[in-house]
């Protein structure tokens, strides 16, 4: 899900340009919040059904997740939008 977000940000930024801060942020902006939330409940909801079972395989999971997030997060920074 990470990499989905990440290749539509660049997607949108390779159609539509370096964005602007405006009023209202649009449809990407949006979307990405949306993602946000998701991407949390969902890792979440993994961690506390497979942790106890498999603490090494989770933890290696979770930290390619953070990876992949960050990744995900990282044009936000870069653009600072």
């Amino acid at each position: 899900m990470s990499l989905i977000v990440l290749a539509t940000m660049l997607i949108y930024i390779a159609i539509s340009g370096v964005p602007v801060r405006q009023p209202d942020e649009g449809t990407g902006a949006h979307l990405f919040q949306i993602w946000l939330v998701l991407e949390v409940l969902m890792v979440s909801f993994f961690a506390i059904r497979w942790l106890p079972q498999r603490p090494k395989q989770v933890l290696l999971v979770l930290a390619i997740q953070i990876v992949a997030i960050l990744a995900a997060c990282a044009p936000v920074f870069y653009f600072r939008l």
